[in-house]
């Protein structure tokens, strides 16, 4: 009898565990992920991962490595996307159109993580104005000219204003913060670490894949 007890009690704890435990766990709403509603637009075929960020962010600089070797691993039927948002600090505003001019360019990739260093190690100032942002870009190859231009041109306002319009819809209110399937946006909390939340993120898009496939 005892030995029954103690099987139906490690049943029982086995269902609660999340993931980064080592064992599975259906996420839940409440817990693990707030569901969106409406959700973001989705892609057809594709199951999106979203991670809204900011270089003002230190613990996004933290997460950045972390997270572009899970993205680097992803599954055919899975698409990552980055989003940088400003919460309308004009500081922020400067860095979400840094990205965006960076990605027109076709700097991102060399320049990503660098963007975290100078901000948070080297203290480089690329707050306040457009010209240290263009100097500093310069100073790493960047051209010029061609990267100015990016960075003042209306399309890079444009979308600074989309990506926040999609934070708020999704209810962002901290970063980095992550996305899945435009309808689930992970709870942070709900993890000890970055590595966990990334466990819990693979956990939710087996869920999305199951909704999807009904299955």
């Amino acid at each position: 009898m005892k030995k029954l007890i103690a099987l139906l009690f490690v049943t029982l704890i086995s269902s609660f565990v999340l993931p980064g435990t080592g064992l599975a766990a259906e996420p839940q709403a409440g817990r693990d992920f707030a569901p969106i509603n409406p959700p973001l637009p989705a892609i057809k075929g594709k199951i999106e991962v979203i991670e809204f960020f900011s270089y003002g962010c230190p613990h996004c600089g933290d997460f950045n490595p972390l997270v572009s070797q899970w993205a680097a691993k992803l599954p055919k039927d899975v698409s990552f996307r980055r989003v940088p948002v400003s919460f309308n600090r004009p500081e922020w505003t400067r860095l979400a159109r840094l990205y965006f001019a960076l990605e027109s360019t076709g700097d991102l990739a060399k320049l990503d993580a660098a963007v975290f260093d100078a901000i948070h190690k080297e203290r480089v100032n690329l707050f306040k104005a457009d010209d240290a942002v263009i100097s500093w870009a310069a100073s790493k190859g960047v051209d010029r000219k061609k990267f100015g231009d990016a960075l003042a041109s209306f399309s890079m306002q444009s979308k600074v204003q989309r990506a926040d319009q999609d934070a708020t819809a999704a209810r962002i209110s901290s970063v980095p913060a992550l996305v899945v399937d435009g309808k689930f946006l992970l709870n942070n909390e709900a993890t000890a670490n970055y590595e966990e939340l990334l466990k819990l993120t693979d956990s939710v898009i087996a869920k999305a894949r199951r909704e999807r496939t009904g299955k």
